[in-house]
């Protein structure tokens, strides 16, 4: 089973079991054109005049990795990993494929120009790093004996995030048992580079993570702070300021535009005007003008609170495409759901689906059901999936319901807050609850109620249903369990897999 788009967006193609791992994040979900329904306008991309952006400062950041290899000077003889080791080679051939890898992720990447020679050598370079406040570590393995495993330890723990990467040869388990549970690193024992790839990937999502600003939409008053341990910093603004927008702004050409393209695009269309659709896509530019004037990254609202009695339309079309374009964008200002879609979208490169779970006892299986949904569920540079547009279950405004492929591996996450920001001993830290199944069918609103976007999820493992844990998870195409696991680790998060 295809478990949706290679991070680095690369054309392997992997099992996502512990030992093929990241080698699994293969390729896009092939026969998603066999979806229930035509995709007429599968590869052809949707139409954004003007499109809105992210504008905080994780939109601008470039992600630090500072790097370097570790080894004996001498030649390796008849200690591990041997004469038989070309490390010269080897040398070469993993600092082309992170130089390589890190112009794919946009980070900057300063390698030491020559191994790490000593356990002095070790601490001087991490002291450095320390000082320079880089974003992550990634210590490459050349070597077993010696300094080099007591190198890794003082990588270990430091006080930044850090990979180490253990090309076969380097280690036994005696030398990763004590480092393997280590908060904050992750090892790689493997030939297999895509799995050092998606570690840096992990130092790059981390540091965007931590530099992301939200804005929230609630309430009556302004105010900022950080969101626990995650790092995101949420900027509280006013209700009435989305209001004042949405009723400055005029139905443009852009926006007729986009809605059109969404009528044009529908499978069908259900008690949604075309009306309903002009009103729901003005959401999207009037939150791209709130992103502009708060310099933010990401934004969620109180939008059952602020606009659930008054005749503006629910941003729920505004809220999908925003996700669609890579700007994480939760519903009713849940702020583990925003970290949620923000990990998800930098992690992964797709987008996810926030939903309340509904337990269905006949088959064991959970619906995921919400009113808002993104359709370029494969992945930002894919086309979408295919949709209906409908009205919302409160029977008013436009959504698209769209409809996940049957048979699709996914992945659940749901963060929950800690307290305090990691730094005191008497903080917790957040806690992510991971799950991962597979799509049994889209379900239909009517006849059934709720939310329109309603899809049935069969997950692994022998959880009981009826006390599935968390609310407003997100799901998102691809099988990664373990990556999300491995993510946490290094971001000192408490993982979950349920």
């Amino acid at each position: 089973m295809s478990s949706g788009r290679c991070p680095l967006k690369c054309n392997c193609n992997h099992n996502l079991n512990r030992r093929q791992f990241i080698r699994g994040s293969a390729g896009l979900v092939a026969g998603s054109l066999l979806l229930q329904g035509s995709n007429t306008f599968a590869g052809e991309p949707m139409i954004t005049r003007n499109p809105i952006r992210a504008c905080g400062p994780a939109s601008k950041y470039v992600p630090i990795i500072k790097a370097a290899f570790v080894r004996r000077k001498e030649e390796y003889g008849m200690l591990w990993p041997g004469a038989v080791y070309d490390g010269k080679a080897a040398l070469k051939m993993y600092r082309d494929k992170m130089i390589s890898t890190a112009k794919k992720l946009g980070a900057k990447f300063d390698l030491r120009s020559i191994p790490i020679y000593s356990l002095a050598e070790a601490e001087s370079w991490i002291a450095e790093a320390e000082r320079e406040n880089v974003d992550g570590l990634m210590l490459v393995m050349m070597d077993r004996q010696k300094h080099s495993w007591p190198s890794a330890q003082k990588v270990a723990k430091s006080s930044i995030p850090s990979i180490i990467y253990s090309p076969l040869g380097t280690s036994f388990t005696t030398n990763t048992i004590n480092l393997a549970e280590t908060l904050g690193c992750v090892i790689y024992s493997t030939n297999d580079f895509s799995q050092a790839a998606y570690g840096m990937k992990m130092l790059c999502a981390a540091a965007k993570m931590r530099k992301t600003r939200c804005v929230v939409i609630k309430g009556r008053s302004r105010s900022e702070a950080l969101l626990a341990d995650t790092g995101i910093k949420m900027r509280v603004v006013p209700a009435t300021t989305f209001i004042e927008y949405y009723n400055q702004t005029a139905d443009s050409k852009d926006i007729r535009a986009m809605a059109d393209d969404y009528l044009r695009r529908a499978r069908r269309t259900t008690g949604a005007t075309k009306q309903d659709v002009i009103n729901g896509v003005k959401s999207y530019y009037v939150a791209g003008k709130i992103l502009e004037n708060e310099q933010a990254d990401a934004i969620t609202m109180d939008c059952l609170g602020a606009l659930g009695q008054i005749k503006v339309s629910l941003p729920c079309i505004a809220w999908s495409r925003m996700n669609d374009d890579g700007i994480p964008a939760a519903c009713e200002a849940d702020y583990g759901a925003v970290a949620s879609h923000i990990i998800t979208q930098y992690l992964f490169d797709r987008p996810g689906f926030q939903q309340d779970p509904v337990a269905d006892t006949a088959d064991d299986s959970i619906i995921g059901a919400h009113c808002s949904c993104p359709t370029k569920l494969n992945g930002f540079k894919s086309g979408p999936e295919p949709f209906d547009l409908m009205h919302h279950h409160g029977n008013r405004d436009a959504v698209p319901r769209t409809l996940w492929l049957k048979g699709q591996r996914v992945t659940s996450i749901d963060l929950l807050p800690g307290k305090g920001d990691g730094s005191s001993k008497t903080d917790t830290p957040s806690q992510v609850l991971i799950s991962a199944g597979t799509v049994l069918e889209n379900m239909d609103v009517p006849p059934s109620g709720g939310c329109v976007v309603s899809v049935k999820i069969k997950f692994d493992g022998n959880q009981e249903v009826l006390s599935f844990p968390g609310f407003h998870q997100i799901f998102f195409y691809g099988d990664y369990k373990h990556q999300m696991r491995d993510f946490c680790q290094l971001c000192k998060f408490d993982a979950q897999v349920v």
